[in-house]
């Protein structure tokens, strides 16, 4: 940790008393261990105990209204009286029919309603094709993640028991990135390849020469790829908001089958708290025949499986309300109604303007470049500290009253933190401004 050297510190928000017992209370050895929700708990006991305001840049919640075509569509569902139904697993027509047109229309591939089977939050479509992967041909039984990447997903590994590899991409771009996948795949465990794009938390987005490796690769050495599409559309450098006309979202599906896309209406939508999502699964996957499969689980094709297999004994299905919202949000998106790209454009004005406090305070942008191209504002992006680990830096944040999460935490091997821009208001920019001006006072960089 680094010293400090400003014999005259600037008094902090939150003292190094309280903090410490309210981590004794919370059984947490020190701030920069904790994770996003204990994080989020540690702030709001700070703040409920102090009275004075946390700036939360810690959990990854929308921090836009809930789409109204959506809670419209499921009251009048609830209405008509699904709720005293148990839902199709599979998903209902309209749903599927509307998340196969919402594809064609944003990413400009070709996927049948068959494939498109709603899931309970992508959190459920990780875990579900982590299973199904698992069980497709013996021998391939590891995921391998390209990280950084969402917390809960290597853990989702771990509760199932599954063997896991992991590369940063920091130092893995372009040509590099061939050469890694290929040394991995070679050796004929890994049964997936998982990633986000763009990236939870770096923000990189792979090019399209990327994709196209990441997708000859997967067919040259039949793995399957996971491609977490939580934040479709929040590439500010590219606008996708006019359906069925070009750009379109960038997708390894354009150059392997051997895909399963995961749509979530979480962030696409702002459409968390009914916890409703879409995997999507290619036309060629969804009807492949696995004997291996067949033996495992008793269902020979990926799709069948999916579904009646392994959803079923997850949650015999997504609510039947929530189907319906979902539909009717996929339908407006398509048919010009809803500009959810326009909408999530507000993430990144506010990643723009929390950089610039952060860098005219003396921190800097861990992950800051697409190879050569400065990387997107958006959702997240990475801040770190010279002199500072990741954990040593939030552990130290906590006290001046802001809060976010070790980049360790996110399979990072590089030093610093997560923002997160969602739930930041007018009134935090200024706070934040004054916090870490005092903390640059502080630890003045050498």
């Amino acid at each position: 940790m680094r010293i400090l050297i400003n014999s005259k510190r600037m008094k902090i928000p939150f003292d190094r008393n309280t903090v410490g017992e309210v981590l004794q209370r919370m059984h947490i050895t020190r701030a920069g261990d904790a994770t996003i929700r204990q994080t989020l708990a540690i702030a709001e006991e700070l703040e409920k105990i102090t009275g004075r305001k946390f700036v939360h840049l810690e959990l990854g919640s929308p921090g836009l209204p809930a789409s109204r075509i959506g809670i419209e569509a499921q009251k009048q569902a609830l209405d008509a009286g699904v709720a005293n139904r148990y839902p199709n697993i599979a998903g209902i027509a309209e749903l599927k029919q509307q998340a196969s047109r919402f594809v064609r229309a944003f990413l400009d591939i070709d996927v049948r309603p068959e494939g498109c089977v709603p899931t309970v939050g992508s959190m459920m479509g990780t875990f579900a094709s982590f299973i199904l992967t698992t069980h497709l041909q013996a021998g391939k039984d590891t995921i391998l993640f390209i990280n950084p990447g969402f917390s809960v997903q290597p853990l989702q590994a771990k509760v199932l028991g599954y063997k896991v590899e992991a590369f940063d991409v920091h130092d893995f771009r372009g040509e590099k990135l061939r050469t890694e996948l290929e040394h991995r795949l070679a050796r004929g465990n890994i049964a997936a390849i998982i990633y986000s794009n763009p990236n939870n938390p770096s923000w990189i987005c792979f090019t399209e020469s990327e994709l196209e490796c990441i997708g000859h690769l997967a067919t040259q050495y039949d793995v399957i790829v996971l491609e977490d599409l939580a934040y479709l559309g929040m590439d500010s450098r590219t606008y996708i908001g006019r359906p069925y006309e070009p750009p379109y979202q960038s997708t390894v599906a354009r150059y392997s089958d051997n895909y399963i896309l995961l749509l979530s209406a979480s962030k696409i939508f702002s459409y968390a708290g009914e916890r409703v999502a879409t995997a999507v699964i290619s036309d060629a996957l969804f009807d492949r025949e696995y004997p291996h499969l067949k033996k495992t689980l008793g269902m020979g094709t990926p799709g069948r499986a999916f579904v009646h297999t392994i959803l079923y004994t997850l949650s015999s299905g997504v609510s039947h309300s929530a189907q319906y919202a979902l539909a009717a949000m996929y339908k407006a998106a398509c048919d010009g109604r809803l500009n959810f790209v326009t909408e999530n454009r507000e993430y990144a004005a506010r990643a723009e303007r929390l950089k610039s406090i952060f860098v005219r305070n003396g921190f800097h942008i861990v992950y800051d470049k697409d190879l050569d191209r400065d990387v997107s504002d958006g959702f997240f992006f990475t801040i770190g500290r010279k002199g500072f680990t990741g954990d040593d830096l939030l552990a130290e944040l906590i006290h001046y009253g802001i809060a976010a999460i070790s980049l360790r935490t996110t399979g990072s091997e590089q030093q610093g933190l997560r923002i997160c821009t969602s739930m930041v208001r007018d009134s935090d920019y200024p706070l934040l401004e004054e916090r870490l001006a005092a903390f640059d006072r502080n630890f003045p960089l050498t």
